[in-house]
């Protein structure tokens, strides 16, 4: 087998593999494992199954704009757990079927990749709010005077009015 320099520019691709599976004892070492033991003779099973070579392009980096998302709108987790399980899925399915052209499969195979992209952006903005909005809370709730500001002018207070009454 010789790889190809490039994928070819309509992306579709006549190679098989041909995988060849027989049972073996227990016993067997990968030594013992011939040529011969994959020869379709009478009593002895070989079982078949052809890949076709699919060629997908590289993913693409998932966009900076989250489409369709709104401040302060948080989508339940189950939800995106289940897309991103569904999309696989659905990928799955069309890598599989042998009729589907490899143009929908690689278009499939990039959205799929961007959505997971997306979803994880989304993830780590909520995170990243979630850690702001509890910042500013903090922040809200510990503002005022600081109790050593109030000891200090309490001092000096006492300390002026002592002066006075005694001149």
């Amino acid at each position: 087998m010789q790889a190809q320099k490039e994928a070819p520019a309509d992306m579709q691709c006549k190679d098989k593999f041909l995988l060849q599976s027989v049972v073996a004892s227990a016993v067997t070492s990968p030594k013992d494992i011939t040529q011969e033991m994959f020869n379709k003779e009478p009593g002895r099973v070989v079982e078949e199954c052809k890949l076709r070579v699919v060629y997908l392009p590289p993913p693409q980096p998932p966009s900076p704009v989250a489409e369709g998302s709104e401040e302060g709108s948080s989508p339940r987790q189950s939800s995106t757990e289940n897309d991103t399980q569904n999309g696989s899925e659905l990928m799955r399915t069309f890598l599989e079927t042998p009729d589907k052209s490899s143009e929908a499969k690689s278009a499939i195979y990039r959205l799929t990749e961007e959505k997971a992209g997306a979803l994880h952006q989304s993830n780590r903005l909520r995170q990243e709010l979630e850690l702001l909005r509890r910042d500013i809370s903090k922040s809200r709730s510990s503002g005022g005077v600081s109790f050593t500001f109030v000891i200090v002018v309490g001092l000096i207070g006492v300390a002026l009015g002592y002066y006075l009454k005694s001149t």
